[in-house]
Protein backbone atom coordinates (compact mmCIF):
# COMPACT_ATOMS: atom_id res chain seq x y z
CA UNK A 1 0.00 0.00 0.00
CA UNK A 2 2.79 2.44 0.88
CA UNK A 3 4.52 1.56 -2.39
CA UNK A 4 1.41 2.56 -4.33
CA UNK A 5 1.14 5.87 -2.47
CA UNK A 6 4.87 6.62 -2.88
CA UNK A 7 4.72 5.82 -6.60
CA UNK A 8 1.63 8.00 -6.93
CA UNK A 9 3.29 10.96 -5.21
CA UNK A 10 6.34 10.53 -7.43
CA UNK A 11 4.08 10.50 -10.49
CA UNK A 12 2.28 13.67 -9.39
CA UNK A 13 5.60 15.48 -8.75
CA UNK A 14 6.97 14.38 -12.13
CA UNK A 15 3.81 15.48 -13.96
CA UNK A 16 3.83 18.86 -12.22
CA UNK A 17 7.51 19.39 -13.04
CA UNK A 18 6.81 18.59 -16.68
CA UNK A 19 3.73 20.81 -16.75
CA UNK A 20 5.61 23.76 -15.19
CA UNK A 21 8.23 23.57 -17.95
CA UNK A 22 5.47 24.12 -20.50
CA UNK A 23 4.33 27.37 -18.83
CA UNK A 24 0.65 26.83 -19.53
CA UNK A 25 -1.58 27.09 -16.48
CA UNK A 26 -4.48 25.17 -17.96
CA UNK A 27 -2.17 22.32 -18.84
CA UNK A 28 -0.69 22.20 -15.30
CA UNK A 29 -4.12 21.94 -13.66
CA UNK A 30 -5.46 19.34 -16.09
CA UNK A 31 -2.38 17.10 -16.04
CA UNK A 32 -2.02 17.30 -12.23
CA UNK A 33 -5.71 16.48 -11.77
CA UNK A 34 -5.38 13.50 -14.09
CA UNK A 35 -2.30 12.23 -12.22
CA UNK A 36 -4.03 12.59 -8.84
CA UNK A 37 -7.11 10.78 -10.19
CA UNK A 38 -4.92 7.89 -11.37
CA UNK A 39 -3.26 7.65 -7.95
CA UNK A 40 -6.62 7.67 -6.13
CA UNK A 41 -7.99 4.97 -8.43
CA UNK A 42 -4.89 2.82 -7.79
CA UNK A 43 -5.21 3.30 -4.01
CA UNK A 44 -8.93 2.43 -4.07
CA UNK A 45 -8.27 -0.66 -6.17
CA UNK A 46 -5.55 -1.73 -3.77
CA UNK A 47 -7.81 -1.19 -0.75
CA UNK A 48 -10.58 -3.20 -2.38
CA UNK A 49 -8.16 -6.02 -3.20
CA UNK A 50 -6.83 -6.07 0.40
CA UNK A 51 -10.40 -6.20 1.74
CA UNK A 52 -11.19 -9.21 -0.44
CA UNK A 53 -8.03 -10.95 0.77
CA UNK A 54 -8.97 -10.30 4.42
CA UNK A 55 -12.48 -11.66 3.85
CA UNK A 56 -11.02 -14.77 2.22
CA UNK A 57 -8.65 -15.24 5.17
CA UNK A 58 -11.55 -14.97 7.64
CA UNK A 59 -13.60 -17.40 5.56
CA UNK A 60 -10.67 -19.83 5.45
CA UNK A 61 -10.28 -19.64 9.25
CA UNK A 62 -13.99 -20.27 9.74
CA UNK A 63 -13.93 -23.19 7.30
CA UNK A 64 -10.94 -24.70 9.10
CA UNK A 65 -12.72 -24.36 12.44
CA UNK A 66 -15.82 -26.07 11.05
CA UNK A 67 -13.68 -28.88 9.60
CA UNK A 68 -11.97 -29.41 12.98
CA UNK A 69 -15.32 -29.41 14.79
CA UNK A 70 -16.79 -31.87 12.28
CA UNK A 71 -13.80 -34.18 12.56
CA UNK A 72 -13.97 -34.13 16.36
CA UNK A 73 -17.72 -34.80 16.32
CA UNK A 74 -17.30 -37.75 13.94
CA UNK A 75 -14.60 -39.15 16.22
CA UNK A 76 -16.84 -38.83 19.30
CA UNK A 77 -19.67 -40.60 17.49
CA UNK A 78 -17.38 -43.42 16.35
CA UNK A 79 -16.16 -43.90 19.93
CA UNK A 80 -19.75 -44.05 21.19
CA UNK A 81 -20.54 -46.81 18.69
CA UNK A 82 -17.36 -48.75 19.40
CA UNK A 83 -16.59 -50.87 22.46
CA UNK A 84 -17.23 -50.17 26.11
CA UNK A 85 -13.47 -49.86 26.60
CA UNK A 86 -13.39 -46.97 24.09
CA UNK A 87 -16.33 -45.34 25.86
CA UNK A 88 -14.65 -45.73 29.26
CA UNK A 89 -11.28 -44.49 28.05
CA UNK A 90 -12.35 -41.60 25.86
CA UNK A 91 -15.93 -40.47 26.40
CA UNK A 92 -16.65 -41.15 30.07
CA UNK A 93 -13.90 -38.80 31.42
CA UNK A 94 -15.00 -36.02 29.09
CA UNK A 95 -18.69 -36.43 29.96
CA UNK A 96 -17.97 -36.64 33.70
CA UNK A 97 -15.86 -33.46 33.52
CA UNK A 98 -18.57 -31.62 31.57
CA UNK A 99 -21.11 -32.75 34.18
CA UNK A 100 -18.90 -31.45 37.00
CA UNK A 101 -18.60 -28.09 35.28
CA UNK A 102 -22.29 -27.81 34.40
CA UNK A 103 -23.63 -28.98 37.77
CA UNK A 104 -21.09 -27.14 39.87
CA UNK A 105 -20.43 -30.30 41.88
CA UNK A 106 -16.96 -31.78 42.24
CA UNK A 107 -16.72 -35.51 42.76
CA UNK A 108 -13.65 -35.08 44.96
CA UNK A 109 -15.44 -32.90 47.52
CA UNK A 110 -18.59 -34.94 48.13
CA UNK A 111 -18.92 -38.16 46.14
CA UNK A 112 -22.41 -38.96 47.51
CA UNK A 113 -23.77 -35.59 46.47
CA UNK A 114 -22.09 -35.94 43.08
CA UNK A 115 -23.62 -39.38 42.55
CA UNK A 116 -27.12 -38.33 43.64
CA UNK A 117 -27.02 -35.22 41.46
CA UNK A 118 -25.93 -37.37 38.51
CA UNK A 119 -28.79 -39.79 39.07
CA UNK A 120 -31.29 -36.91 39.28
CA UNK A 121 -30.06 -35.30 36.07
CA UNK A 122 -29.51 -38.40 33.95
CA UNK A 123 -31.57 -41.12 35.56
CA UNK A 124 -30.12 -44.51 36.50
CA UNK A 125 -29.93 -45.74 32.90
CA UNK A 126 -27.86 -42.83 31.55
CA UNK A 127 -25.89 -42.14 34.74
CA UNK A 128 -24.12 -45.48 34.41
CA UNK A 129 -22.50 -44.13 31.21
CA UNK A 130 -21.40 -40.83 32.77
CA UNK A 131 -20.40 -41.99 36.27
CA UNK A 132 -16.58 -41.85 36.40
CA UNK A 133 -16.53 -44.77 38.87
CA UNK A 134 -18.41 -47.16 36.57
CA UNK A 135 -15.45 -48.20 34.41
CA UNK A 136 -15.43 -51.82 33.23
CA UNK A 137 -12.43 -53.39 34.95
CA UNK A 138 -12.52 -56.65 33.01
CA UNK A 139 -12.38 -56.99 29.26
CA UNK A 140 -14.44 -54.07 28.09
CA UNK A 141 -14.94 -55.57 24.63
CA UNK A 142 -18.71 -55.47 24.98
CA UNK A 143 -20.38 -52.89 22.73
CA UNK A 144 -20.67 -49.28 23.85
CA UNK A 145 -24.06 -47.67 24.42
CA UNK A 146 -24.15 -46.01 21.00
CA UNK A 147 -24.97 -42.71 19.43
CA UNK A 148 -28.48 -42.36 20.88
CA UNK A 149 -27.18 -42.60 24.43
CA UNK A 150 -24.44 -40.07 23.71
CA UNK A 151 -27.01 -37.75 22.15
CA UNK A 152 -29.35 -38.04 25.15
CA UNK A 153 -26.50 -37.44 27.62
CA UNK A 154 -25.37 -34.36 25.70
CA UNK A 155 -28.94 -33.06 25.54
CA UNK A 156 -29.29 -33.35 29.30
CA UNK A 157 -25.94 -31.69 29.86
CA UNK A 158 -27.08 -28.87 27.60
CA UNK A 159 -30.19 -28.36 29.70
CA UNK A 160 -28.07 -27.81 32.82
Amino acid sequence: MTKVIAAGLLLVVAVQAFAFTQLERELVVAVTGGAIACVLIAVLARLDHDGVMEEEAVADDAAAAVRRWLSRTETLISWSESTRADWDRRLRPMLARQFELAAGRRKGKDSRSFDSTGRMVFGDELWQWVDPDNIARTGGQEPGPGRRTLDEILARLERL
